[in-house]
């Protein structure tokens, strides 16, 4: 069908302003519908896109590394500054970048700037919020006793709900069972830990509902369930873990005093809260019904969005509210449920998608722009692989994403628009694609700061009295001989 433009204008609603919510001053009213082609008009953006990449000196991306890095090592080497102060660190970075960038580039930076926040960032945010509602209202509760067996099938179960409810939402779903299920054993860090590998990472490569970088390619046109192609990948890499997992389990078990065990009546396990399944039904309904409904775009102001997503993100707004109205608090207490979590992520990536505009920009420019070196030696897809998964695994896994995921359209599909670009790659470049995707899901396991579940699992463990690693023994006694390891034979066989 025809898209539609929906010419809008400002009302400011008279003196009724001053009792409407803030993020209401300046809603739009529609007031006339015209049919429009607008393929002309994303030929146009696909052109100023380019032209600004070849315009941006590569210094433009420093505010993007800056952000990443404080994310990196102020949380490591200065954590109560960081808790008070982190939205202001975001907030720093977001300036240093969108003030001069809009001094010199006016109407255009501004686009940008609006395009990057009103079709990434909002939709990001809703889904990871209403996921993580959701899950939030959902109690297991239940006999667990802790044996290499019951760990595993724990593992097991949250490694397939990632893909269904998000790291995130399966993170904090499982790992108040896992350790209700350890308490007692002496051995269990390397319960937490394998807990991070599987359920906060490598669980959430089948759906862009798992991974918030798959979600990004999802918004950027590749379709749902295209991340079937990474299946084998992912049922190597979990079937490997698992298996080492249970033998390490079932050694460290023979050494645990078992008379320790808690000798209580078997309760069976059950799930509190159970309608959040519903709720979570209609999160993944509403992301399909985006994925493969047309219905025709409506501009704001110059940026154009999609009936569809509008209508997706209403339903996902609605099914997370619709949770916390049926959801009895006492479940959420039992889950020790709290939004700091998903306000951090909130104010972090709000930094994270201003800060990342040039990179993108440079990127989309293929070898005329400031990255055309970066587009030259990364080649092959085991080259696109290590690069997103060196980068995920120290910086955002998100971010990390888009920026290989450009580069690779900049590298194969220079000069076209995104979507004729991505409408290609499904097709012509699976294996670069599929490593790009792998890369920075599975690596961000490689440390704490690779994706937020796992420093979320880490602090939850520790106010349960399991004693974590710190950042580089994690690194070293896991991370290198278990996952590197892991990595590379995937790397042979796979890219």
């Amino acid at each position: 069908m025809k898209n539609v433009r929906l010419e809008v204008k400002k009302d400011f609603f008279g003196a009724a302003l001053g009792r409407a919510p803030r993020f209401l001053f300046f809603f739009p009213v529609i007031t006339t519908v015209t049919p429009m082609d607008c393929s002309a008009g994303v030929q146009t953006q696909a052109q100023a896109a380019e032209t600004l990449g070849t315009l941006l000196p590569l210094w433009s991306v420093l505010p993007f590394v800056g952000i990443l890095l404080s994310i990196a090592l102020i949380p490591l080497f200065f954590p109560r500054f960081w808790h008070h102060h982190f939205p202001k660190i975001s907030a720093f970075w977001a300036a240093a970048f969108a003030v001069p960038f809009v001094y010199f580039f006016r109407e255009r930076a501004v686009h940008e700037i609006a395009h990057i926040i009103v079709l990434d960032y909002i939709p990001f945010i809703f889904l990871l919020w209403a996921l993580f509602t959701v899950a939030g209202g959902i109690h297991i509760k239940g006999t667990l006793k802790g044996s290499p067996g019951v760990n595993t099938a724990i593992l097991g179960i949250g490694t397939i709900f990632a893909s269904i409810i998000g790291t995130t939402g399966a993170s904090m779903l499982m790992i108040r069972p896992m350790l209700r299920s350890n308490e007692w054993r002496v051995h269990k860090t390397h319960t937490v830990v394998f807990f991070i590998f599987l359920v906060s990472n490598i669980g959430g490569s089948l759906t862009p509902l798992g991974d918030p970088p798959l979600f990004l390619g999802f918004l950027h046109g590749v379709p749902f369930f295209w991340t079937v192609h990474l299946i084998p990948e992912m049922a190597f890499a979990s079937m490997v873990l698992l298996g080492l997992y249970h033998l390490m389990d079932s050694y460290y078990y023979k050494k645990e005093n078992l008379t320790l065990r808690p000798d209580v009546e078997d309760e069976p396990v059950r799930v509190e809260g159970s309608y959040n399944f519903l709720f979570l039904a209609g999160i993944i309904a509403a992301v399909l019904f985006s994925g493969n409904v047309r219905l025709g775009d409506v501009e704001f102001f110059g940026i154009h969005q999609s009936v569809e997503n509008l209508i997706r993100d209403a339903f996902l707004i609605l099914m997370g509210m619709g949770s916390l109205f049926v959801t009895p608090k006492e479940t959420y207490k039992k889950n020790d449920f709290g939004w700091a979590p998903i306000m951090e992520v909130a104010y972090l990536f709000a930094g994270i998608f201003i800060t990342i505009i040039p990179a993108l920009a440079i990127l989309k420019a293929g070898e005329k722009g400031a990255f055309a070196w970066l587009i030259r030696l990364t080649d092959s897809p085991a080259h696109y692989f290590w690069a997103a998964g060196i980068l995920s695994s120290f910086l955002d896994n998100a971010p990390t994403y888009l920026t290989f995921f450009n580069s690779m359209l900049g590298k194969f599909y220079p000069g076209l628009t995104e979507a004729q670009a991505v409408a290609k790659a499904i097709v012509e470049q699976i294996p670069y694609l599929a490593a790009i995707s792998i890369g920075a899901v599975f690596m961000g396991a490689n440390t704490y700061i690779g994706n937020a579940p796992n420093f979320m699992v880490k602090s939850i463990a520790e106010e349960a009295g399991v004693r974590m690693p710190s950042f580089f023994g994690y690194v070293f006694k896991y991370s290198l001989p278990i996952l590197i390891v892991l990595f590379l034979i995937m790397t042979f066989i796979f890219f």
